[in-house]
């Protein structure tokens, strides 16, 4: 019993973490009908803000030397201006493209930014101590609990609480619910559609940047792809929570992520190699039985 619990703290830790990067890109898609997939950039280059560029595979700390509070500003304020930037500069030009441009643009900025951190930091892997005393372990009810896990879920309720609120009691969050329902109806009613977008791409920047400080305690490796794999299987937990659902987001980030943690614990040892591959198989089984989605809103099918 004390060993499945210790395994079901894992796996909520997960499913925190993947449940906030299942929200930046469902918010996004929410009012662009856009999958951002640089999303998984934006966490990269978040990571790498904290350390100066070297070849060295131990680097310098840069924004990483600064106090607590102030490291933790930098990496946001990085990642929220570069979210803007390619908001600005890829996306808004193309915005009454048709939506394979747009995934296709947002293939390209991936890429681009990707490459844009080798030459930088070249391709290797890279070691940084950061945040070190939060993987001593706490004691709680008998369970051995990293701090960094309590660390994620406390920071998970905490943004998602800030969301919820910032959606219900907001003019900006209001207008935001609006044009998830229905753009183009939000838009003929006053509600601005730049501006809209931009704090989309804010929030998604603020929760990606929190991705790339949790994840970089947790690993202590900066890698070039490290953000890759989180938003891959966040864009499975959007698709089988209910696109445009940022509940759907939320719950589907937490169900791929207990998921991914139980297969990993409860498979025979030849067959955990293969987890990932059982997690996508039943994201198709769910999908089987939801086409839509676990939470499925009367959102119009219309992009901006």
């Amino acid at each position: 019993m004390r060993n499945f619990m210790q395994v079901m703290v894992d796996a909520v830790a997960l499913g925190s973490l993947l449940a906030l990067v299942a929200l930046a890109i469902g918010l996004v898609f929410g009012v662009m009908r856009l999958i951002n997939f640089a999303q998984g950039d934006y966490i990269t280059i978040g990571a790498y803000a904290l350390v100066v560029p070297t070849a060295s595979l131990t680097p310098a700390l840069f924004i990483g030397a600064l106090p607590v509070p102030l490291m933790v500003a930098g990496v946001l304020m990085v990642v929220v201006l570069l979210a803007l930037a390619t908001e600005r500069v890829a996306f808004r030009p193309l915005r009454n493209s048709d939506p394979a441009t747009l995934l296709i643009s947002s293939f390209a900025v991936s890429y681009f930014l990707q490459h844009l951190v080798m030459l930088l930091h070249t391709g290797r892997p890279k070691s940084v101590g950061i945040g070190q005393a939060l993987t001593t372990p706490i004691e709680i009810l008998g369970l051995r609990v990293p701090g960094i896990q309590v660390v994620t879920m406390a920071v998970t309720a905490a943004l998602l609480i800030a969301l919820v609120l910032f959606l219900k009691r907001t003019p900006m969050g209001i207008q935001m619910r609006a044009a998830a329902e229905n753009f183009q109806m939000a838009r003929l009613l006053g509600v601005p559609a730049n501006r809209v977008i931009a704090v989309a791409f804010v929030i998604s920047g603020l929760l990606g940047g929190t991705v790339s400080l949790l994840l970089i305690v947790q690993t202590g490796t900066l890698d070039i792809r490290m953000g890759l794999m989180p938003v891959i299987f966040a864009f499975f937990a959007t698709v089988i929570g209910g696109m445009g659902s940022l509940a759907g987001a939320a719950l589907g980030g937490f169900l791929v992520g207990v998921a991914s943690v139980l297969l990993q614990s409860y498979l025979p040892e030849g067959l955990r190699p293969f987890r990932d591959a059982f997690v996508f198989g039943l994201v198709i089984v769910i999908l089987l039985v939801r086409p839509k989605g676990l939470i499925v809103i009367g959102a119009a099918r219309e992009r901006v």
